[in-house]
């Protein structure tokens, strides 16, 4: 292969990377990927394939194998070349993966089917596109008809024919040899020894080096390969150099392990570790007053010990209420990779930086933007942002700042109109990403491919001004239904799928509906009802194609709990544990658009309220209690009616609340009856004073006085934590709280019975 030798020669002289497309049938492309690698002298290089393929050679016996769905471990990591053998599957996120690795002057090897037949094709990918009733058959190969498009017209990307031995294009752009960036200096004032600025490699790793040595809250951006953990390792060694304690986080170790080999490498170099570590992993460096120290992120928010300053490393892809609990350190930086091939980081600029403005803190940014490990504009970094759309943005903000409910025009966008149309595509999907916080290279596959998926958009002349995503689920065939109920988890179909599998509701499968995936309006045309007013779109929309419900399930907060009942969705499910990615219980929500629809809602609501008291009274004890309330509030309960189900206090009960209400009688002695009257009120929420009660009714039970229903009747917490969190001087004077709400109640809800004890003891 002489051709992989001048495309690796040419590769080193720039300092640049180049692609080698081997397309043709799978075990040709794979022997000749073995001579390409031989031919260009390459002794490290990764696989990414089926376990039983290989690139069998003599000389290549070193060669690591992963397959596709392990391509996280090549994260933070480099290599001369990685092989992605896309015979059987075409993995978005290994391709990705795989690019991030190679270093400069290395080469990225691509085993494909004929160019021509590739998109017609349907692989071990497409299988997992095709939810629940769809098929793979069903799966479009947009995809991969745009990823072809790509390899013919981009620089650096070298096409053989392996069926013909045809070289269909060289791939050689005969750049001039790369240039040694001047040596970066140490500033004037520098506090951090020399020996820190000495080992960056560019002035920005210099310039995000000095930005630690004073500093309260520090953002450094970058695109992958640019050294911002290298800069985050070296100014951590300075610091523990000087006494500080540093907790480094990040989704998981190997994120944060070039950040402790530098940091080792130049404290080292300082003659400054107090205790040897030579592993190739290493977790805590102590100097002789400080240290660099390695935690999980869940443990991590707790700031064990003397914590004075936290790191979080990719912080991009952690939840953003971790990231906040960080905050409570005396400094804290996050490093974040804004065009990441694991997940892209924009949603944490649109997540976060709300949470950093309202912190009060002082916050300093830092963008690097130099490359490293290989040239600027290298070719296949400039490939790989256009083919996986990892550069897609918004429209700017001009284009949409007028956008309102009257000037906007909805539109189905179609898949095939976004692959015709690339400026709609990278508008629409980069307006998605900011919707959410981890958006992956598959997620774009997903949104061009999947036949259940549809996007729906809000255009401002032309230019997206909302967006939403949305997924088909429901109408399942009875076996499939009864397999789920028996325990089978089914993709792509998340709705029926807990309403079957954890609600016990075998006919939850049964309507067919629009899942929300995403909705996203753009930051400059944001709080005009925009998102609300597409959302009504979609509905109409929905009933027309004769669909039942909407749905969407989501990491719940107290606002998003709240817009999403404001657009008529209730409350159906919360989970009873932590979403890994948003790091919130999940709320599951229902809008019914047929009778079915309105059917499957009010099931679930009824049952929703029967099991929550028992959920929120045990793995929901800890769930932010103006989480618990919106939820409760967008359930639609009427708490002024006589549901036996939710209100069925005995007059006994009657008496031990009207008796607390007049410190006759102590909430302990029957706290069933409270818990019972917290979930009747909170699920109707307050009353909104249209003259419906009788006069002399109280009006509202405060949002204090329902926290302390949540925390205390619903939650079970313990009266000192209690008394703690709601900011009670004292346990005595939160139990009295307690009896005015209850009083409260007993006037609004009570018999005239319960009225009249109270009246007595009074």
């Amino acid at each position: 292969m002489e051709l992989a030798a001048r495309l690796r020669a040419e590769a080193r002289r720039a300092g640049e990377r180049r692609l080698l497309v081997l397309a043709g049938a799978a075990d040709r492309t794979r022997e000749r990927a073995t001579d390409a690698l031989a031919a260009a002298g390459v002794t490290d290089a990764t696989y990414l394939g089926p376990a039983d393929a290989s690139l069998a050679s003599p000389t290549l016996d070193s060669t690591e194998h992963l397959p596709l769905d392990r391509a996280t471990e090549l994260l933070g990591t480099t290599r001369e070349a990685v092989v992605v053998d896309c015979q059987e599957a075409c993995g978005p996120n290994a391709i990705g993966r795989a690019v991030g690795a190679v270093d400069g002057g290395g080469l990225l090897l691509l085993l494909t089917p004929p160019l021509d037949d590739w998109p017609d094709r349907r692989d071990g990918f497409d299988a997992t596109l095709a939810v629940p009733p769809f098929e793979r058959a069903d799966v479009s190969g947009h995809f991969r008809r745009r990823l072809v498009d790509t390899l013919w017209v981009h620089r650096g990307v070298a096409v053989v024919d392996v069926d013909t031995g045809a070289v269909e294009r060289e791939g050689l752009t005969d750049p001039p040899p790369r240039r040694r960036p001047p040596d970066p200096e140490p500033p004037d004032d520098h506090r951090f020894p020399a020996a820190a600025y000495e080992a960056c490699l560019t002035a920005d790793q210099a310039g995000a080096v000095a930005a630690f040595e004073e500093f309260e809250t520090l953002v450094l951006e970058a695109d992958r390969g640019r050294g911002k953990s290298s800069a985050a390792g070296l100014a951590a060694a300075c610091l523990a150099r000087e006494g500080r304690d540093v907790l480094v986080t990040a989704p998981a170790y190997r994120n944060a392990r070039e950040l402790f080999v530098r940091a080792r490498e130049l404290l080292a170099d300082l003659d400054a570790l107090a205790v040897q570590d030579d592993s190739e992993n290493p977790r805590k460096l102590e100097t002789a007053d400080g240290q660099v120290r390695f935690l999980p992120p869940a443990e991590a928010v707790e700031l064990p010990g003397d914590t004075d300053v936290a790191i979080a490393d990719e912080a991009a892809a952690l939840p953003v209420a971790r990231l906040e609990a960080l905050l409570d350190a005396p400094a804290a930086a996050f490093a974040t990779t804004v065009h990441g091939y694991e997940g892209a980081g924009r949603g944490f600029d649109v997540r976060f930086r709300d949470r950093l403005a309202e912190s009060g803190r002082d916050v300093r940014e830092v963008h690097l933007s130099t490359p490293i490990r290989y040239a600027p504009a290298d070719p296949v970094e400039v490939w790989a942002f256009r083919a996986l759309a990892l550069d897609a943005r918004p429209a700017v903000d001009p284009l949409v700042a007028d956008a309102a409910p009257g000037s906007v025009v909805y539109r189905r966008l179609p898949s095939d109109e976004l692959l015709a149309d690339e400026h709609l595509l990278r508008e629409a999907f980069g307006l998605l990403v900011t919707a959410h916080y981890r958006t992956e290279p598959d997620d774009l596959a997903r949104l061009l491919d999947a036949p259940n998926v549809a996007v729906r958009a809000l255009l401002q002349d032309g230019h997206v001004a909302s967006v939403a995503l949305l997924a088909q689920e429901g109408g399942l065939p009875a076996e499939l239904r009864a397999r789920m109920y028996a325990g089978e988890r089914v993709r792509g179909n998340m709705v029926p799928d807990v309403l079957t599998t954890q609600c016990r509701d075998e006919r939850a499968g049964v309507p067919v509906g629009w899942r929300v995936l995403r909705i996203a309006t753009h930051p400059a045309a944001r709080s005009r009802g925009l998102g609300s007013l597409l959302l009504e779109r979609v509905r109409s929309e929905a009933g027309d194609r004769d669909l039942d419900y909407l749905g969407v399930g989501y990491g719940a907060t107290p606002a998003l709990v709240d817009f999403w009942a404001d657009n008529g969705f209730g409350t159906v499910h919360l989970s009873t544990t932590r979403n890994e990615r948003s790091g919130e219980h999940s709320a599951v929500m229902v809008a019914p658009v047929s009778a079915a629809g309105r059917e499957l809602l009010d099931r679930h609501t009824g049952w929703f309220l029967r099991r929550v008291p028992g959920m929120l009274a045990d793995p929901l004890s800890g769930v932010d209690p103006d989480v618990v309330r919106a939820a409760l509030r967008a359930t639609g309960h009427d708490p002024d009616s006589t549901d036996a189900s939710v209100l069925d206090l005995s007059a006994f009960e009657w008496r031990v609340v009207a008796g607390t209400a007049e410190g006759a009688a102590i909430f302990d002695t029957a706290p069933r009856p409270f818990r019972r009257l917290a979930l009747h009120h909170l699920a109707g929420g307050a009353d909104t004073g249209d003259g419906s009660l009788p006069e002399g009714t109280p009006r509202e039970v405060d949002a204090r006085a329902e926290r302390l229903l949540v925390l205390k009747a619903l939650q079970a917490r313990p009266w000192p934590e209690v008394a703690d969190a709601l900011d009670y001087p004292s346990t005595a004077e939160c139990k009295r709280a307690m009896g005015r709400v209850a009083g409260s109640l007993v006037d609004r809800y009570g018999t005239e019975a319960a009225r009249e004890d109270r009246r007595r003891l009074r």
